[in-house]
């Protein structure tokens, strides 16, 4: 039985509890008659822990929970509250809904690990959140086709080519591409979706090059219904992203790109509520009026639409490597175990 299992019997059949078969240390603990030993005596546990990696990213955070509650002094109440909060976090989570990605979000946490993994090197294309709105369900999406069904919004064409950093094309590179409607929403917030809309998956062709009609995105408010919500209320902070559209590259040899790029002239770009906007990947959206040009792309009305252009530069996984491993050397922490 697993030692978590949570089992209910009955009253007439005679079962024990089980541990999880981990013996008592082989050193004793002073028992915590002050706060601070409680401290000293987690942290002296956690040295029992094997991979040197995970025993440094424990101690550490044991040690800034612990500094924050002293700091504090934090009321019994307060840290109830704060897990009542965090309990209604992981239940407003469903299979579309990560409502634990948005509250790392707000803090900024998100934006910050993913700027500290991912600063710019060797001209590769900056990346940017993965949010919460991302599924794994986005119909294959024929090059040159649509990922959003008809009247969703003002037609926008994107188009470009994926290279590396030496500026060869790389074929073949599966993209998954989302964005909100011009409501404002993502699909995945319609309690009567039935199908994937304003997404989809491609692949580069044999020269590296990708396009794909969509729509253009608008602001939109980031989940207000829920705890995060709330939170936000509480900080007097606004719930608004600005406008973008999500790019996600995988190829073979080389390193996840998750990305976005953001319309200029939004007025939401330097205050986004999620911090995931950066200055190389704010974009201009040209205007086109061709009516023959746009019919000739596949839109089904004939009339003016936005194109972008953006071309992608992808990092090999041993240049990401080997960044991480100068972030690192340079930081002198435990080197990361692939």
């Amino acid at each position: 039985m697993p030692a978590d299992a949570q089992t209910t019997f009955p009253q007439d059949e005679v079962h024990h509890a089980v541990s999880n078969g981990i013996g008592a240390p082989e050193f004793n603990l002073p028992l915590p008659d002050r706060p601070e030993i409680i401290t000293a005596n987690i942290l002296k546990l956690l040295e029992q822990a094997h991979d040197p990696r995970l025993r440094f990213l424990l101690k550490t955070l044991t040690r800034h929970m612990h500094q924050f509650i002293t700091e504090t002094s934090l009321t019994t109440d307060e840290w109830m509250k704060a897990i009542e909060f965090l309990t209604r976090v992981g239940q407003t989570c469903t299979p579309i809904r990560q409502e634990t990605i948005l509250l790392s979000d707000v803090f900024g946490i998100s934006a910050l690990v993913d700027a500290i993994n991912n600063p710019p090197a060797a001209g590769a294309t900056e990346s940017s959140v993965l949010g919460p709105f991302f599924t794994e369900d986005a119909a294959d999406v024929e090059l040159g086709h649509s990922i959003a069904s008809e009247g969703k919004g003002e037609y926008m064409f994107v188009e470009g080519t994926v290279k590396g950093t030496d500026g060869k094309p790389i074929p073949n590179v599966t993209i998954d591409t989302w964005e909100t409607d011009d409501h404002g929403f993502y699909d995945t917030q319609y309690t009567s979706r039935e199908a994937p809309d304003c997404r989809g998956r491609l692949r580069t062709d044999s020269e590296g090059r990708y396009s794909y009609r969509a729509v253009v995105p608008v602001p939109y408010p980031i989940p207000g219904d829920g705890p995060v919500g709330e939170m936000l209320l509480n900080m007097r902070r606004h719930n608004m992203r600005p406008a973008h559209l999500h790019m996600m590259f995988e190829a073979p040899g080389y390193a996840k790109l998750v990305t976005a790029f953001y319309p200029a002239g939004d007025e939401f770009i330097q205050s986004d509520a999620v911090f995931g906007v950066k200055k190389s990947l704010v974009v201009n959206l040209e205007q086109v009026n061709d009516p023959e040009r746009a019919k000739a792309l596949g839109f089904k009305r004939a009339e003016g639409f936005k194109y972008l252009r953006k071309d992608i530069v992808m990092r090999t996984e041993a240049e990401a490597r080997e960044t991480r491993t100068q972030i690192d050397e340079k930081t002198g922490l435990p080197l990361f175990d692939d």
